[in-house]
């Protein structure tokens, strides 16, 4: 009996490993048909992605033709910032974001009660002195008309008192004479004693005559260097005016100083555009230079795209360009070519495409030749056609 188990036991066992022999012998062919169709469908998809690319470049999307280049980036626009030339407290802020302002529209006003009261005493400082130039003209007017009166009347008086002296020299010699006459004729008994002495009394007068009319005209002569003397009192008043005037306008520089801070605390738009950020509130202290508002023009707006280092010889500027914005797919919008970088720089990170990223590009700014109803603004992602032959139709960017 023991043998008998013994050898039914082995013959199980055998029974047992042949079958598992068996089932390994029979999963060997199908492993490797599976093998096979792995691999038929890996050359499927590959050939599948190779027909998608191949359509997707020949047929849905073909490469742009000789003549035209396309490129993308962001549109942008100059900005400005208003700042205020002086430190204040903001009293009004009349803008606020997306607000399109005029050039010389007020935007912010800043309190300005000390400058306008500095602005009033430089005013009325200024006043003054105009009041004392307008004085001392009227004087300096005053001695031109009568300085010359006053010199031609002293040198009428000394005409007259020329004449006076030389009719007084004239009446002494013809007395001079009869006196001379006389006292001989009364040596001779041929005049009386009386007729002598009158003689003599009379060129005794007029001796007299002479000096006093000598007198008279030292006098005269006297006055006339006097009313000379005006035309130096002429030059002193014009000193004087000379004077007056540059304090005046001293004034007037100082009131021309605080009328300008005062002008410059209310602070205007130094250009048109639209409102793109503001810094500041109402009653917020600022100090000189501190940005308040950032404007944009969006009538000149540009893209700014790259071009790549191959491709840049063929551009040069006002040629014309189409560019296109997801936001408007339909409605291009014509620019031109205003600007080409005179230096290459490496692809910047904005520009996702790997071989791309390696080459060296130029930037090119694409000014838009109008901006109808400001729908484009900066910042905006935008694909551009550039058209560097004129016989080549134009076309929608590639994606």
């Amino acid at each position: 009996m023991p043998l008998a188990s013994t050898w039914l036991a082995r013959r199980e066992n055998w029974n047992r490993s042949s079958e598992v022999t068996h089932i390994e012998i029979s999963w060997r062919p199908i492993m490797k048909i599976s093998r096979i169709y792995l691999v038929i469908a890996v050359v499927m998809v590959l050939l599948a992605i190779a027909a998608f690319v191949l359509l997707d470049r020949f047929v849905w999307n073909p490469r742009l033709p000789e003549g035209l280049i396309q490129a993308n980036g962001r549109i942008e626009g100059d900005h400005v910032t208003v700042a205020s030339k002086f430190p204040g407290r903001i009293k009004t802020l009349l803008v606020r974001e997306g607000a399109t302002v005029t050039v010389g529209q007020v935007l912010i006003q800043l309190d300005d009660s000390q400058v306008s009261a500095r602005a009033d005493q430089a005013r009325y400082a200024f006043e003054a002195h105009e009041a004392q130039v307008q004085a001392a003209h009227m004087t300096l007017a005053v001695l031109n008309l009568d300085v010359p009166l006053a010199i031609e009347r002293a040198e009428a008086q000394v005409a007259k008192a020329k004449d006076t002296v030389s009719k007084a020299l004239s009446v002494e010699r013809e007395a001079r004479s009869d006196a001379q006459r006389f006292k001989d004729l009364a040596a001779k008994d041929e005049a009386s004693i009386q007729q002598r002495d009158q003689a003599a009394m009379r060129w005794e007068v007029a001796q007299k005559d002479i000096a006093s009319s000598r007198s008279a005209l030292t006098q005269a002569v006297k006055e006339l260097a006097q009313a000379e003397l005006g035309w130096k009192r002429i030059r002193s008043k014009e000193s004087d005016v000379n004077a007056l005037e540059r304090q005046r306008d001293q004034a007037e520089a100082v009131l021309n100083e605080a009328e300008s801070v005062l002008k410059d605390l209310t602070i205007t738009a130094p250009t048109n555009g639209t409102v793109t950020t503001r810094m500041v509130d109402v009653g917020e202290v600022v100090a000189a230079g501190t940005p308040l508002l950032e404007l944009v023009d969006l009538d000149h707006l540009y893209l700014k795209v790259y071009v790549p280092e191959v491709q840049i010889g063929k551009l040069r500027r006002d040629l014309a360009a189409r560019i296109y914005t997801d936001a408007f797919p339909d409605q291009p919008f014509d620019a031109t070519v205003r600007y080409i970088a005179s230096k290459a720089e490496f692809t910047p990170k904005e520009v996702q495409t790997p071989d791309e990223r390696v080459k060296l590009i130029y930037a090119v700014k694409l000014y838009l030749a109008a901006n109808p109803d400001h729908r484009l603004t900066p910042g905006l992602p935008a694909d551009a056609i550039i058209r560097w032959r004129e016989d080549v139709a134009w076309l929608r960017p590639r994606k």
